[in-house]
């Protein structure tokens, strides 16, 4: 009994000891938080006891062994932080908290928090087009640099410390809220009675407001609780802008429309060949390399994926046919397009919302909750009011298309995801291995095949994400081999084997590898435009063959490479030598780029940056935002009928539309740049949780923003589309994960 008086006695000694150490703020605030957050973590402090009891042995006052004692245990915390990296024994918890590393971070975060600073920090410089410059970097462009990095990284720390459970507000805000809350629970019943009138009148508006929140909510939720009843929200929500707006295009739809014309007069005998320079066929508006085409010539190209040219050209060629206009076949495809997207939307939402329980049983504690009111709400809030969700419906234009076959696709594999059943490893043996997997349903396996194959169509980079996600899919769920097989190699070598095979054919034209080339060609033109003494001569002389040098530089926008690469059918201003370009010298030409490349870095990188920062950078206002396929030339003036259907109404709404976008801070919601900022923050969460597997499931929004960084233009809002669409979801998720990793950790301690 003595040992143990004396016991308690070291031990609390050495806590009292140990919580008065590292309490020092700036500049080490965070780095002691770090290490009182592990030594403070709790343990029998065994070591440092031992130690106190052997110098009370000695003869000594064990009061002055202390710090000696109190050194033994840090020595062995610090053993405890790096036995716990994910290079040793990669845990996750100690003591019944989450890890050091876990709480506290990895290079990802950081890393991701330090591009979306730079892109914020550089937006300044280039909207100065004519002088702006990384080599005017200033001190303001640090100043918003730095807060920018801290900024973003306090998000990315509050979503991690929600995640773990922890102290979100600071200590003395929290610690008044819950004082706050017993005061009123303990003083309610005496309050009750002794209460002023206003008092009473308070606490009753309160119980209304409750009361409502609560009807509302269950009302919300029952409202949206099966897939037919989503459809219904969708389709009405959504029903006055196709019967307002009719339809919205652009100009590769008169493009497609135009190829596809060309190419049934060919079949049917009007052969119309090539005649000469001045010739005003498809391929001269997004010139396709003479290189590429056959001996006998085809006018339909894989310049705008083939089956969407064929599709669309089909439906408008046949309505012309019937009523001598283009104008009823762009309607038909518009309303077309809206109902796929109101059964695409719905059925993500089903799953997100009302199926979360996939694959689990009733009893499982890891199945998450049903979406509550708010969530639905807010989710299908978005996609009634949000400019870049209404205007996609009705917007003929692939990048759409492809949104909507993607948020259907993203919600398959949620479904996969929580049908993943991991069998047991090193770190967490009593994990039991499942005999057989959990296979899709045959309504889910049928939407992941058709989903994948719209997805295919419509995008040509659509093939890239799906075959790393097969890749990542074959490694972490084997034993769904065959769903991944079926439902994603299959259509991806059929769609993108068979396009493939026509051009190696000769049946069709394939799209100019130039488009894929636009950050090349906008660091070659900006460097021929801002130091053309900058480019060697042998630069030129392996150029010349490919692109005017002049004409890029007088073709070039910072926003845009278009000009430069697709500048049309006007003589005087074409830069691409598309008539006359070899694939030898498209060699030659990437060696030049390199060589200009090298011996211009900051004009390169300004060229890299200007075209890119604008999706990362919430400030940015967008270069062409979805509300210009609404009004476009092509829809208020040269369409036929379509023009004349509420004219001014189109103009009043997209007007409204870029009103609203530009006002700080509340117009964001409305832009696409501000769920790619929001999306990376929550993956750098997710990364320092550990969540592998939702990470996989995400990895195509990564790539998707990859994408944005090599896109023809900067700050284009349909290339954002699919991340827009899917980050409510991906919200959602993140929630439900968080919550399930606290009931763990509590679970756990107790």
């Amino acid at each position: 009994m003595d040992y143990e008086r004396r016991y308690e006695a070291y031990r609390l000694a050495v806590e009292d000891y140990l919580n008065g150490l590292f309490t020092g703020s700036a500049p080490y605030g965070r780095l002691y938080e770090s290490i009182r957050y592990s030594l403070l973590a709790g343990g029998k402090r065994i070591r440092p006891v031992l130690t106190l009891e052997f110098a009370r042995l000695g003869g000594i006052d064990w009061r002055l062994a202390l710090p000696y004692a109190c050194a033994l245990e840090l020595v062995h915390n610090y053993s405890l932080i790096h036995d716990d990296l994910p290079c040793m024994d990669d845990d996750d918890l100690r003591r019944g908290k989450p890890t050091n590393h876990k709480v506290y971070g990895e290079t990802l975060a950081v890393l991701a928090g330090l591009w979306l600073a730079l892109c914020t920090a550089v937006g300044p410089l280039y909207w100065d087009e004519e002088n702006g410059t990384l080599a005017h970097w200033n001190w303001a462009n640090t100043a918003i640099f730095v807060v920018s990095f801290l900024i973003y990284l306090g998000i990315i720390t509050l979503m991690v410390r929600f995640a773990a459970g922890q102290r979100i507000l600071p200590r003395a805000i929290g610690e008044r809220l819950r004082q706050h809350q017993r005061n009123s629970e303990t003083s309610r019943p005496a309050a009750d009675q002794q209460a002023s009138q206003p008092a009473k009148t308070r606490r009753t508006v309160r119980a209304i407001v409750t009361s409502t929140v609560t009807v509302l909510d269950r009302w919300i939720t029952r409202g949206t609780n099966r897939f037919w009843k989503l459809m219904l929200v969708f389709f009405v929500g959504w029903l006055w802008v196709p019967t307002t707006l009719l339809a919205a295009f652009g100009a590769d739809l008169r493009s497609q429309i135009r190829e596809f014309s060309w190419a049934w007069n060919q079949w049917t005998g009007l052969k119309q060949p090539y005649i000469g320079f001045f010739s005003f066929v498809p391929m001269d508006i997004y010139p396709t390399a003479h290189y590429m085409w056959p001996s006998d010539p085809t006018y339909l190209t894989d310049q705008h994926n083939v089956v969407l040219t064929v599709f669309y050209g089909a439906m408008v060629t046949f309505a012309r046919h019937l009523t001598g206009s283009n104008d009823a076949g762009i309607v038909t495809l518009a309303a077309l397009q809206t109902l796929f997207a109101v059964f695409c939307c719905a059925a993500a939402a089903n799953r997100f919302l009302n199926r979360p329980w996939i694959g689990k049983t009733a009893t499982d504690s890891a199945a998450p909750p049903q979406a509550g009111g708010l969530a639905r709400f807010l989710i299908l809030l978005f996609f009634m009011v949000c400019p870049l969700a209404v205007f996609s419906t009705i917007s003929i234009t692939k990048s759409p298309l492809f949104a909507f076959s993607f948020v259907w696709w993203f919600s398959v594999w949620y479904e996969l995801v929580q049908t993943w059943h991991p069998a047991g490893t090193r770190k967490h043996p009593q994990t039991p291995a499942i005999a057989t997997p959990v296979h899709l349903p045959r309504h889910s396996f049928i939407a992941f095949i058709l989903a994948t194959s719209v997805m295919l169509i419509s995008a040509k980079y659509a093939w890239y994400i799906i075959a790393l996600q097969i890749v990542l899919a074959l490694i972490a769920d084997r034993k769904r081999w065959a769903t991944y097989v079926v439902a994603l190699l299959i259509p991806t070598v059929l769609i993108h084997g068979g396009i493939s095979f026509a051009i190696s054919s000769g049946a069709i034209i394939g799209g100019d590898p130039i488009e894929s080339r636009g950050v090349q060609l906008q660091m070659i033109a900006r460097v021929a435009q801002r130091n053309p003494d900058g480019i060697s001569d042998e630069a030129k002389k392996n150029l010349a063959p490919v692109f005017n040098l002049d004409q890029m530089a007088d073709a070039y926008s910072q926003q845009d490479a278009d000009p430069v690469k697709s500048s049309g059918i006007q003589a005087k201003k074409v830069s691409y030598k598309w008539r006359t370009v070899t694939p030898e010298d498209m060699t030659n030409f990437n060696k030049a780029w390199f060589e200009i490349v090298k011996d211009n870095p900051i004009i390169a990188l300004d060229a890299l940056l200007a075209k890119c920062f604008g999706y990362f950078n919430v400030n940015d206002q967008p270069y062409v935002s979805m509300d210009y396929y609404v009004t476009s030339d092509y829809v208020q003036k040269n369409s036929t009928w379509i023009k004349d259907y509420n004219h001014d109404w189109r103009e009043h709404i997209a007007g409204f539309t870029r009103v609203w976008g530009g006002i700080p801070v509340l117009g964001w919601p409305t832009h696409g740049n501000f769920y790619v900022v929001m999306t990376l923050l929550i993956g750098a969460a997710e990364v320092i949780r550990r969540r592998w597997l939702t990470l996989m499931t995400h990895i195509p929004l990564l790539l998707l923003m990859g994408v944005m960084i090599t896109a023809p233009a900067n700050n284009f809002e349909r290339h954002m589309l699919p991340v827009a669409f899917v980050f409510g979801f991906v919200v959602l998720t993140y929630w439900r994960e968080s919550l399930a990793e606290r009931q763990r950790q509590s679970a756990t301690l107790h």
